[in-house]
């Protein structure tokens, strides 16, 4: 909000300054602007800027990862939907560069999510409540980039990655994105973004 209002009141006076200009650009919003009187156009700049500035904090906030973190259990909420896990289920909670991801006891991640949050809070959290934290993924080594047709990955996960590949670049596909690495996932392999690319790894079974 603070942000917001800032720019309105600097919109304010880049318009009063605009229309001592005659050759600069912009000259009729400029003077509808400055045709509001004073203290009325810059408490107007003012108040409209610290709106805009609260309607994208929220939407920043509903993009945003929460996370809740007790002895039973965490909940990762993104957007309207959210996951909760036992704390039997998570072996493991990894910050991985940008990404929150847990992991399972069998080396699976169950979850991996873009976190803003604060690292150090985060991780006095998952410990105070009895969790293992790692600053790194501890199977870091065992991705291999992503080649189309390579070997060694299960049946299907191939085309899924092809699939993939395709929704990640494309401006709204960020979902296809997300949803294809559940299916992945379900095949037992583990993906991974890096650069623009596809990094993947099938967990050892015991």
């Amino acid at each position: 909000m603070a942000c917001g209002a800032g720019v309105g009141w600097l919109v304010t006076l880049l318009a009063e300054w605009l229309v001592t200009l005659s050759w600069a650009p912009l000259q009729g919003p400029a003077k509808l602007v400055t045709s509001v009187p004073e203290p009325w156009l810059t408490l107007g700049g003012v108040a409209v800027g610290a709106l805009l500035g609260l309607f994208l904090g929220f939407i920043a906030v509903h993009e945003s990862l929460s996370v809740s973190v007790s002895s039973g259990r965490v909940v990762l909420g993104v957007r309207d939907s959210s996951q909760e896990f036992g704390h039997d289920e998570i072996a493991l909670a990894v910050r991985d560069g940008k990404q929150l991801v847990l992991l399972g006891p069998d080396g699976m991640e169950i979850a991996r999510e873009r976190c803003d949050l604060s690292w150090t809070r985060l991780a006095d959290a998952f410990a105070a409540h009895g969790y293992r934290w790692a600053d790194e993924d501890p199977h870091q080594g065992e991705f291999r980039r992503w080649v189309p047709g390579m070997p060694g990955l299960p049946d299907g996960a191939d085309a899924l990655l092809r699939a993939r590949e395709v929704a990640r670049k494309k401006e709204q596909g960020s979902e296809d994105a997300r949803e294809l690495r559940g299916e992945l996932l379900r095949l037992g392999v583990v993906v991974r973004d890096e650069k623009q690319r596809q990094y993947w790894r099938v967990p050892l079974r015991s």
